[in-house]
């Protein structure tokens, strides 16, 4: 039938370029519609196909491939609200720079506006959070359609992996019938030679010129009191040591963001601050600690303290470097946005900088942060289990080459806070791009391929949230941990101004759940485990990580002791800090 032929060789040809262009990695919710889609990628045999029937979940498990392997992932579904249930990821995607493919089959177009059952308006319906977006024709096996076929899978992976990376939409409209003919001889090569004729989609990176190089040295050089800020930097493999030794010749600390990488791993370590969430508290500390330039790499860092401090220095110079070519500076106060990777603008500057000698400056903020950190690294001792404590245990139990996956609300902020320099590496990744709770679960399932154990740290309404994502666990057999902290409801609310309006605090933001996760547990096939004490999540911990599957580690937590040992913590750390200040005055 000539139809079905068509379409074979159309589709045929669009997954033979994916492939061509560099994608391994496909996740496929079952559907209808997607069928001929959904068996030639099953086809091919250079394709890593993954099935999960919850297109939420299978998204963000998409993303959490795409996050760990710097490549683009695609997503396929069938038409109708399934194509809905991508949003949330494509959303996180976008603010993020990850790059999916987003590939949803649709209606042919005589069965839109007419009422037919799973037909809605796909046609650009991720708006603005799309790189990219085309509707794709009807499927022809002519010469010139499956060169089309073939550019449009090209450009769709080189625009998704192009700075700014993120996700581009392709819609699929096909006509029944939708089985594909696998048994051609060159299904993959018709009109091309064996590997298909493939358009190869250079993409370059942002450099400055020597010019503006040397303006730059010169600017760090006159400036004694500066710090560089660090956030998330996906992808930059000789960044740590680029950065460390920029910081180490213009004497600036680094404020290092729990997903910089600059906390954990073989580099030095001796320029790196953590501890500004809790010292930057303090408004004597800010003033005391002002400085006359800010250079910034990365996405901006999770501490509003920190944030705050950036914001406040208005008389410094900000210079924020963005790899990708964005824009990101929240607190308005950039003066030179530099459109340069990150690594060759520390390579550009460092041989037009003489090396500075040891700074007071330096010794003054490095002394802060020690002090700080003398106080953090203790673990909280409290009546009911202390959440930060969690990644103080991980930090010391985990072994090299593993990593912890945070949650949103709490975790992240207690990653930020407990997480200290460590020799040993270990990766700490979160979905911050739009700092959701969506697909949390998911995402970091996928992770977990990338490392030797992970372990997620999440709170139960986040849990809760995607807990569909477990079934990945279950059939992708995934060797996964995760630390379920539950103080039933939303914990970072009550850190926030509303936890003070009593009357309706609990029903509109504390919600408590009241729920037993073991079941949960349960209907996945889950070792779960409900502990008592630090003693028992050590020897929980340590057997999860010995063992194969999916451990469940749930940590039973009270809202109200929680709120009051952070505070009681980050006030002893100011009177510390406000104590030392003042000697040296």
């Amino acid at each position: 039938m000539k139809e079905s032929d068509d379409m074979t060789y159309y589709l045929a040809a669009f997954v033979d370029e994916l492939v061509q262009s560099g994608m391994t990695d496909v996740v496929i919710s079952p559907g209808s519609r997607s069928t001929p889609i959904a068996l030639l990628m099953a086809e091919h045999p250079k394709l890593e196909v993954t099935v999960l029937i919850d297109e939420r979940s299978a998204s963000f498990y998409a993303l959490g491939l795409a996050k760990t392997t710097g490549k683009p992932v695609a997503i396929l579904c069938t038409s109708g609200t399934a194509a809905a249930n991508y949003y949330p990821a494509i959303v996180e995607a976008f603010q993020a720079r990850i790059p999916l493919l987003v590939l949803t089959a649709d209606r042919p177009h005589e069965l839109r506006d007419i009422g037919a059952p799973q037909a809605i308006d796909q046609i650009k319906m991720y708006g603005s959070y799309v790189k990219w977006f085309v509707e794709m024709s009807l499927p022809v096996d002519e010469r010139s359609m499956i060169q089309y076929s073939r550019t449009m899978a090209a450009r769709a992976i080189g625009t998704s992996v192009s700075a700014p990376g993120g996700p581009v939409h392709l819609n699929f409209p096909l006509r029944e019938p939708l089985l594909p003919n696998l048994q051609f001889e060159d299904l993959w090569t018709k009109y091309g030679e064996a590997n298909g004729s493939i358009v190869n989609v250079q993409v370059g990176g942002y450099t400055i010129t020597e010019d503006r190089a040397k303006f730059f040295g010169q600017l760090f050089s006159a400036k004694k009191k500066g710090i560089i800020v660090c956030g998330e930097m996906p992808g930059r493999s000789d960044f740590s040591e680029l950065v460390t030794e920029l910081a180490e010749a213009l004497q600036y600390p680094i404020f290092a963001d729990p997903l910089s990488g600059l906390r954990a791993g073989s580099h030095a370590k001796e320029m790196i601050c953590e501890g500004y969430d809790a010292f930057l508290r303090e408004e004597a500390v800010k003033e005391a600690l002002e400085p006359e330039v800010i250079i910034r790499f990365g996405s901006m860092p999770v501490s509003k303290f920190l944030m705050q401090y950036i914001a406040r220095a208005s008389s410094a110079d900000h210079i924020v470097i963005d790899g990708d070519g964005g824009w990101r500076d929240p607190t308005l106060q950039a003066s030179f946005m530099v459109h340069c990777k990150e690594d060759v603008f520390c390579k550009k500057i460092l041989p037009l900088l003489a090396l500075r000698k040891e700074s007071s400056w330096l010794q003054k903020v490095i002394s802060v942060n020690q002090r700080t950190k003398n106080l953090l690294s203790s673990p909280v001792k409290s009546e009911s289990l202390f959440e930060g404590n969690v990644i103080t245990e991980l930090q010391a139990l985990l072994p090299e080459g593993s990593a912890i996956f945070v949650g949103n609300s709490m975790p992240i902020r207690d990653a930020d806070t407990f997480f200290l320099t460590d020799d040993k590496d270990i990766k700490v990744l979160a979905n911050r791009g739009a700092n959701g709770i969506d697909g949390v679960v998911s995402t970091a399932l996928a992770a977990s391929k990338a490392f030797k154990r992970l372990v997620l740290v999440i709170g139960d309404l986040s849990f809760y949230h995607d807990m569909n994502g477990l079934l990945a666990a279950k059939l992708l057999k995934l060797d996964v941990t995760i630390v379920l902290i539950n103080n039933n409801g939303g914990g970072i609310f009550s850190f926030l101004p509303q936890s003070k309006i009593e009357n309706h605090f609990e029903a509109l933001f504390g919600t408590p759940m009241h729920m037993n996760f073991e079941h949960a547990a349960k209907l996945y096939d889950a070792d779960y485990s409900l502990i008592e004490s630090w003693e028992e999540f050590r020897s929980k911990l340590l057997g999860s990580l010995s063992h194969k599957g999916l451990h469940i580690i749930e940590v039973p937590t009270n809202r109200e002791g929680n709120e009051q040992e952070h505070r009681k913590l980050w006030k002893s750390v100011s009177q510390e800090i406000k104590l030392s200040l003042s000697r040296e005055i």
